[in-house]
């Protein structure tokens, strides 16, 4: 008769986001797996032909950790406001989840940066265009620019690299956000990139 498995997919598949929680990604080996569990290495191949397979389940983990922080983003008062934080706390609190999900994704796997804003845009589009009276174009270039400045920090923090506070970091949203609302509201078709340029810059340094 068989030994009886002792773990069940999903506690392997923890233990695996533990190990890259704390080392990055490269930790998952079925030696650093095994040590979490506790365990030989077999009940990891029980489940896994190869390391990798493992590493695409971490990755699907770790999605649900980052949209667990965006859910409760969107619950507060200001929904799109409230991502950009959770998406910067993110960040400070899971960097070597936020390198594998925006940075350092394993071969094979589906996401990214790009795809994490286009999943943003879509839950925070509504919210935008009620609060700041834009349409759904102009709401979702707005919400691209000030989420490409919050992917700047997040990336400057996991990279032990940002020398800004909290508070530098919140003046500068606020500064950005003002210029990039007042550009959609007041420049016609800079959204659809329909607008005169040269001259737009022409009256601006005049002033």
């Amino acid at each position: 008769m068989p030994p009886k498995v002792k773990f069940q997919k999903e506690e392997i598949i923890r233990a695996a986001l533990n190990a890259a929680r704390v080392k990055g990604i490269d930790a998952v080996t079925a030696r650093e797996v095994a040590k979490e569990l506790g365990v030989s290495t077999r009940p990891i191949f029980t489940y896994y032909d190869t390391m990798e397979q493992l590493k695409a389940d971490v990755f699907e983990m770790a999605k649900e950790q980052y949209r667990e922080y965006i859910e409760r983003g969107l619950a507060g008062p200001v929904p799109f406001l409230g991502v950009g934080q959770q998406y910067i706390r993110f960040a400070k609190e899971e960097p070597e989840l936020y390198k594998l999900l925006f940075l350092t994704r394993p071969d094979g796997v589906s996401g990214g940066a790009m795809e994490a804003l286009a999943f943003s845009q879509e839950l925070v589009r509504d919210s935008i265009m009620r609060i700041y009276n834009m349409d759904a174009r102009s709401a979702e270039c707005y919400f691209r620019d000030l989420w490409l400045m919050a992917f700047s920090f997040a990336t400057l923090i996991v990279t032990d690299d940002c020398p800004y506070t909290d508070e530098e970091m919140s003046a500068v949203f606020t500064e950005v956000s003002l210029a990039v609302c007042k550009a959609y509201k007041e420049i016609p078709g800079l959204a659809e990139g329909k607008f005169d340029r040269d001259a737009i810059f022409s009256e601006l340094v005049k002033k």
